[in-house]
């Protein structure tokens, strides 16, 4: 075999090539990009590459000093757009890119391989040839999965991004290995069930924190191989913690190695600017209605659950892609067939996405970044949804931080900033999300968010994130606010370590340790979810001291906790709590406890109802409430009121109790 020369081979059958053309090939990474083969007794690499609109295209890499004349593509003779060849000699880790000459003589490009599984690290962007192989040791949390990342399990996320939560003593960013042997541990004694991490495919750019993605299949080389990755992945399961990709398929940069006008065409993006340009980040938006595109993204997420045995897929920026509106003006948008601003493809390819993966992988979770109302986002297709597992719940967010934000002599104006999310909690799978997105471009640390003086910020930071775990849904907080890191988040740096050594920050974290403890070990604080049937109010109308109380419950009868709110500066002695029955309840987690670096103020343990009515209910419990804080009771006892006999029912019953007498005499 002539070893200087592209040689005719293809991994594809017919059934291949109609699967792609329809968009419903799922596995396609296994045939394009690049696969190491023995053929006719010689070791070499095959080259596949979907570029319709190229007149011909050849391999340059290192194998072959970058002149690629003697290693010409053949096109495929069906008409699906792809090239492909055999090349002897090609080895595990050369780095070759695509030159693609277009039809229409236009401008020669260099491409990196959109099926690459690595990439050279930035700013170099080359592709690798990579024979990925690793040996996997989470058959146990493989098996268990659908149970443990089930809607009605606890999910408590830490979200991060991998290049900034820590740093080694030569300022450089972790790699995947060292990540293993730190963060695990951290995230076992903080008690999280998941991990998110921001995005880990290639992308050039630093500063898009991975947003901006080029090479869909590479891990990013800057951390380490692919099979580095899949060892911090493995070892998080083994440690019965979840894994959380963001993953990015709304939108592209326009770097001249990747994807834009791939063969001098729009391939990936659509021709269309106003559908198909990104006006808030200068990036390109998919064509969701093209087929091959939806094999390409489809396949992605298909590859990073398949082969990274990644547990959850948080998809960015749907409401982007959603509105054909979105973030432009009056005339840069063209409606819908129907005259609507929803961008139909695009809404389409969401739910064949979600189909897709769903039925495919058991156990896995799709979350949504949606923050429009946008309906359904979290229902199944087959009801008219998307289908996302989750979403995260925006609204909530943004009126939970307006409202920790303002002085406690005006928050008796705004309790409904905190009430209002109850009336539409349970619309959708909500997750609770404090990101990386609420603290950076100036909106201010967590902590620095908070009003009051310094021992008043901490108290309201521990109060909003009680208030949080004991809200219905999932929770999610970013790397930093745990621990109440003053400045906001910078990804050239660090976390602030040394923060913990400081009883007010150290206070913060434990209590998030905790709460994750309650959270956890609480099945009435998770079971219901997304359910209203886990949900009471018993008073929500106490502005003027700027108090909350309402109950959180499981399917097991009595298996009740009570969640005092107090999200002002003043206490309360003997504050009155109307209840419906006879009750006993213990005190099991108090924010303003001096061990989280509260005042300490006295709460009794355990307390009784009394048979007084108060606010429509005939018993009454009095409890002591620290400031700002918030306390959570459980249900020790319960005992319902005994209807009292009418005299109608009481004569009633002797003249029965007479006949079954007369009866056995």
């Amino acid at each position: 075999m002539d070893s200087s020369k592209v040689h005719v081979h293809s991994l594809f059958t017919n059934f291949d090539i109609a699967l792609f053309k329809t968009g419903k090939h799922y596995h396609i990474y296994n045939l394009l990009g690049s696969h190491l083969l023995h053929l006719n007794g010689e070791d070499g690499c095959y080259f596949a590459v979907y570029a319709p609109n190229a007149e011909k295209i050849c391999i340059v890499g290192e194998f072959n000093h970058w002149n690629g004349s003697n290693h010409m593509l053949y096109s495929r003779w069906d008409g699906s757009g792809i090239w492909e060849g055999f090349i002897p000699g090609v080895k595990h880790g050369d780095i070759y890119k695509y030159k693609i000459y277009p039809y229409n003589q236009g401008r020669i490009r260099m491409k990196a391989d959109p099926y690459a599984i690595k990439a050279e690290v930035p700013p170099k962007s080359g592709s690798v040839v990579w024979d990925l192989k690793y040996g996997w040791n989470d058959k146990s949390w493989m098996s268990e999965r659908s149970r443990k990342n089930a809607h009605n399990q606890p999910h408590s996320v830490y979200e991060m991004h991998f290049g900034s939560w820590k740093r080694n003593a030569e300022n450089g960013s972790l790699t995947y290995v060292e990540m293993s042997y730190q963060l695990i541990p951290y995230l076992i004694d903080m008690g999280y069930t998941h991990v998110e991490f921001l995005p880990l495919a290639e992308h050039p750019y630093e500063p898009s924190w991975g947003y901006q993605v080029t090479g869909y299949y590479a891990a990013s080389g800057r951390f380490g191989n692919p099979e580095a990755l899949m060892y911090l992945i493995d070892q998080l399961h083994q440690a019965g913690i979840g894994v959380i990709m963001d993953w990015v398929p709304a939108h592209f940069p326009s770097d001249d190695f990747s994807l834009a006008t791939f063969d001098g065409s729009c391939v990936y993006e659509h021709p269309d600017r106003r559908k198909g340009f990104h006006p808030d980040w200068n990036t390109l938006i998919f064509n969701f209605g093209r087929p091959e595109v939806r094999s390409f993204l489809i396949s992605n997420a298909f590859f990073w659950l398949e082969k990274y045995h990644i547990d959850g897929l948080r998809v960015d920026a749907v409401s982007s892609i959603a509105f054909l509106d979105y973030s432009r003006k009056e005339g840069e948008w063209e409606p819908n067939q129907y005259g609507g601003r929803e961008n139909l493809e695009a809404i389409s390819f969401l739910q064949e996405f979600n189909t897709a993966v769903y039925g495919a992988f058991p156990g896995i979770q799709t979350i949504a970044e949606e923050s429009t109302s946008y309906p359904m986002v979290s229902r199944p297709v087959h009801q008219g949804g998307l289908g996302f597992g989750m979403k995260w719940m925006m609204g909530w967010m943004h009126d939970t931080i307006d409202f920790f934000k303002r002085e406690f002599k005006f928050r008796k104006f705004h309790q409904n900033d905190i009430t209002f999310s109850i009336m539409y909690a349970f619309s959708e799978n909500f997750m609770l999300a404090l990101s990386h997105d609420e603290v950076v471009h100036g909106k201010s640390s967590m902590i620095g968010k908070m009003s009051g003086d310094e021992w008043q910020k901490f108290a309201n930071l521990r109060a909003l994130y009680t208030y949080m775990f004991t809200h219905p849904g999932t929770k999610l907080l970013f790397m930093g606010n745990d621990m109440g890191q003053y400045t906001e988040w910078n990804f050239t740096s660090q976390l602030e370590w040394d923060l913990l050594q400081y009883p007010s920050h150290k206070g913060l974290n434990d209590t998030i340790k905790a709460l994750n403890h309650l959270y956890k070990s609480e099945k009435a604080l998770y079971h219901f979810n997304f359910s209203p049937e886990g949900f009471e109010w018993i008073d929500a109308g106490d502005r003027a001291n700027s108090i909350l109380i309402y109950q959180r419950k499981s399917d097991i009868k009595n298996d009740v906790l009570m969640i005092v709110c107090n999200l002002n500066i003043s206490t309360h002695n003997a504050y009155k709590v109307g209840l419906y029955a006879k009750q006993t309840w213990q005190v099991i987690f108090n924010s303003d406890d001096k061990s989280f670096w509260g005042s300490g103020y006295e709460v009794k343990s355990k307390v009784l109802t009394r048979k007084i009515e108060w606010n429509g209910r005939k018993h009454t419990l009095e409890i002591d409430i620290p400031p700002l804080s918030v306390t959570v009771y459980r249900l020790l006892s319960s005992v319902e009121d005994k209807p009292k006999a009418t005299k109608t029912k009481v004569a009633i019953t002797k003249k029965v109790e007479t006949k079954v007498k007369g009866k056995k005499r």
